[in-house]
């Protein structure tokens, strides 16, 4: 026998979102304001923003198991995991699936959080735990990291969402995290930035240049005063936080080969450095960079299959080399 619990039960806590979607008989996280994503033009970035990467689910309970139904489920969706007081207890696939299970769970009363897919629509329809089992809600206290970037933020080719880069700093570091990373579609659109302004925030971080040189959506000329805009933006809601700037990891292909605007990867590190020197210039003491071939050089490209994304080991990688570096700035090391 098990107890249910509905998605909306008031013991559940929902982390790393922005609001929730409400449907027939179903909740879904979104990490921007619902009733606003038609202002989050195109519907590919409302697609991206709909699947919750770094999003979880939390409460104490002395359950040995935790169990799901979903609606409509994602025939792409990326893994979900299971972490007991901050341990990883296990991971099952969801793609295609309309329930999970997870036992064996440690027995006594325990943090309970469900890392979500990062990659693929989460439409939950219930919980299932042991009968009787206790549930009481989490309260977060943890300073909150909001990190925002491109589909190597997003990490859809990490082995699951605690093996996402994003994920390792935040667990190493005791983060609450709220990750913005949106596959392809990272051009420091000014509605994510007023998101970030409006949400609570201790930390945040951006790493820039991928998809811009990508997709030729900014130049030489338009590049750094959108970032210098974006962060000016943000500061209106954060005025102290620190706020690191990390250009883009190491895709051998785009590094010195123009794009349709005449722009190479190399050239956008160079703008993302100059718009934190002009930033700093002016005032703003609390904003850092990380040149990305810091994290993840040359000397790793054989971990990028299409010569752009990492596999698992690259993202499990990623995690590992940024840790230290923004353990640094925020005074966690």
């Amino acid at each position: 026998m098990t107890m249910e619990l509905s998605p909306d039960d008031p013991r559940i806590t929902w982390q790393g979102i922005a609001s929730l979607e409400r449907g027939e008989g179903w909740i879904a996280p979104w990490r921007i304001p619902y009733h606003e994503r038609a202002l989050f033009y195109p519907d590919r970035l409302q697609e991206r923003l709909a699947m919750p990467a770094g999003a979880r689910i939390a409460f104490y309970s002395d359950t040995t198991l935790v169990a799901g139904q979903v609606s409509r489920p994602d025939p792409e969706s990326s893994p979900i995991d299971l972490c007991c007081d901050g341990r990883l207890i296990g991971s099952q696939p969801l793609a295609g699936r309309e329930s999970f299970a997870l036992d064996d769970l440690p027995a006594g009363e325990k943090l309970v959080e469900l890392w979500l897919p990062q990659f693929g629509v989460f439409r939950l329809r219930s919980l299932q735990l042991s009968s009787g089992a206790s549930v009481l809600p989490y309260q977060e206290s943890r300073p909150r990291w909001v990190t925002y970037g491109s589909s190597i933020t997003q990490c859809r080719g990490a082995a699951s969402p605690t093996h996402t880069w994003p994920a390792i700093v935040a667990r190493n570091l005791g983060l609450d995290l709220y990750c913005l990373g949106v596959g392809g579609e990272c051009h420091l659109d000014q509605m994510i930035a007023r998101t970030i302004r409006d949400q609570r925030a201790d930390i945040l971080s951006l790493q820039l240049g991928i998809n811009v040189q990508g997709g030729a959506t900014l130049s030489p000329r338009t590049f750094r005063p959108a970032i210098i805009g974006f962060v000016s933006t943000v500061r209106d809601g954060h005025p102290e936080i620190p706020i690191v700037c990390r250009s883009a990891i190491v895709s051998p292909p785009r590094e010195r080969t123009p794009n349709a605007v005449g722009f190479t990867l190399q050239m956008t590190r160079e703008e993302v450095r100059a718009a934190v020197e002009t930033l700093r210039a002016h005032g703003d003491a609390n904003i850092y960079y990380i040149d990305g071939l810091d994290v993840f050089g040359p000397e790793f490209a054989h971990l990028l299959p299409d010569e752009l994304h990492p596999n698992a080991e690259g993202y499990r990688l990623i995690g590992k080399r940024y840790t230290p570096l923004l353990a640094r700035i925020i005074g966690r090391d």
